[in-house]
């Protein structure tokens, strides 16, 4: 069980990790754009891919972390209306089917990068294979995947209470207090 938790702290720290470079990536490229095109007159030729790269990956890769935060987008008028039990069976029920359609997202997506890898086909600016631009959508799907089997598992263990993600706790059983501290509202 040990292992299990070190893995599992070890991913949210490469998560984390990712996300927060795909971030600022994004950022540094969409500024130096207009920078360098004022100050150089054009702009640096790799700034739309590698943009494009880490909007890539800050999408699919925050899936996972998304789920295991329980801050993925999610529809819930019926469900704050709910009583407990009823939100107690939607919130095992939706991870599980979220789940196998993230699974089997990932393994189509799998296919589509291995036909990527096998065209050879790379960027035009940075001459990077495709394939590792699109290889982190599988990875994503995959990640994302387990986290929902975690949310629903940890819904199925605890029966006093009703978790949005591993790491969160349904607001509609949080005290007011607790529900500001989350950053529900």
């Amino acid at each position: 069980m040990k292992l299990f938790r070190a893995l599992d702290k070890g991913i949210l720290k490469l998560e984390e990790f990712i996300l927060s470079y795909a971030i600022i990536l994004i950022a540094l490229m969409v500024i130096s754009k207009p920078i360098t095109r004022t100050l150089l007159g054009y702009t640096l030729p790799f700034a739309d891919e590698v943009s494009q790269i880490s909007v890539t990956i800050a999408t699919f890769m925050g899936i996972s972390y998304a789920a295991r935060k329980g801050r993925h987008i999610s529809m819930s008028a019926f469900y704050d209306m709910a009583p407990f039990k009823v939100r107690k069976v939607l919130s095992i029920l939706t991870p599980f089917f979220t789940a196998i359609i993230l699974f089997v997202f990932a393994y189509y997506s799998t296919l589509y990068v291995l036909d990527i890898k096998d065209s050879g086909r790379v960027t035009p600016a940075l001459q990077m294979p495709t394939y590792i631009l699109y290889m982190f959508i599988p990875i994503g799907f995959f990640l994302g995947g387990i986290q929902f089997i975690r949310n629903m598992w940890i819904n199925i263990t605890d029966r006093d209470n009703v978790y949005l993600g591993t790491d969160a706790k349904d607001y509609n059983d949080l005290e007011d207090k607790e529900v500001e501290e989350t950053g529900h509202l």
